[in-house]
C-alpha cells in the first residue's frame, strides 16, 4: 500500500503547499505587541524567518530595567539558517508532489511534524530564557516570568500579546494540504 502512486489531485495539493511554505518566508511568522499607559500605541517585536522588526531599540531600553537580555539578531542564531531549512522542506515537499508515493509522503510529513515541533521548542525555550534569566542587579526587582507563544501577559504595566502572523498561518495552510492526500488517496 505505501508504494502506490498518489493521484494527480493529491500531488497538486502537496504542490501548492511546497509553494505556500516558499512563500512564508517572505512574511513575519511571530509577533509580540506591548502596551502600556504611556505607551497607548503600543510597541512591537516582529519576527521573521531571517531577521527582527519593531521598535527593537525602545523595547530593549525599557527591559534594561527588569534586566532582561537585549533582543537583536545576533541573539537568535536561528535566523542565520532558517530561510534554509524553510527552503529545504519546500523543497522536500515538492519532491513529494513529483515523486508521488505514498510512503515518500509520509516520510515528507513526519519531517514536517518534526520540524514544527521543533520550532515551537525552540520559540518557548528563548522565551522561557528571556522571561527567566533577568539580571539581580537590575534596577527594578521582578519575579521571572515567561510570555507564551500565543496569548496575553502582563508584566508590570505592560500588557503583552504574542500573535502567529501570515508565515505561521501559510505554514499551517501547507501542513494541512499535505495532509489531504492521506484521506483522498485513502483506498488507492
Amino acid at each position: 500500500m505505501n508504494g502506490k502512486k498518489l493521484s494527480l489531485f493529491s500531488s497538486l495539493m502537496i504542490a501548492i503547499s511546497a509553494l505556500l511554505i516558499a512563500s512564508s518566508l517572505f512574511f513575519p511568522w511571530w509577533k509580540m505587541e506591548f502596551f502600556a499607559p504611556q505607551y497607548p500605541e503600543g510597541l512591537n517585536i516582529v519576527v521573521y524567518p531571517d531577521k527582527l522588526e519593531g521598535e527593537i531599540d525602545n523595547i530593549n531600553a525599557l527591559n534594561h530595567y527588569i534586566g532582561m537580555n537585549k533582543f537583536s539578531e545576533e541573539s537568535f542564531p536561528e535566523l542565520q539558517y532558517l530561510t534554509y531549512l524553510i527552503g529545504g522542506l519546500a523543497v522536500i515537499v515538492l519532491s513529494a508532489a513529483l515523486i508521488r508515493k505514498k510512503s515518500y509522503l509520509y516520510g515528507t510529513i513526519i519531517l514536517f511534524a518534526v520540524g514544527g515541533a521543533v520550532g515551537v521548542w525552540d520559540l518557548r525555550r528563548w522565551l522561557v530564557s528571556f522571561g527567566t534569566d533577568l539580571d539581580p542587579k537590575a534596577p527594578i526587582t521582578m519575579d521571572p516570568f515567561v510570555p507564551p507563544i500565543i496569548g496575553e501577559n502582563i508584566v508590570a504595566n505592560f500588557t503583552t500579546y504574542s500573535l502567529l502572523q501570515t508565515g505561521s498561518y501559510l505554514i499551517v495552510a501547507a501542513f494541512i494540504l499535505i495532509l489531504i492526500p492521506l484521506w483522498k488517496d485513502r483506498q488507492r
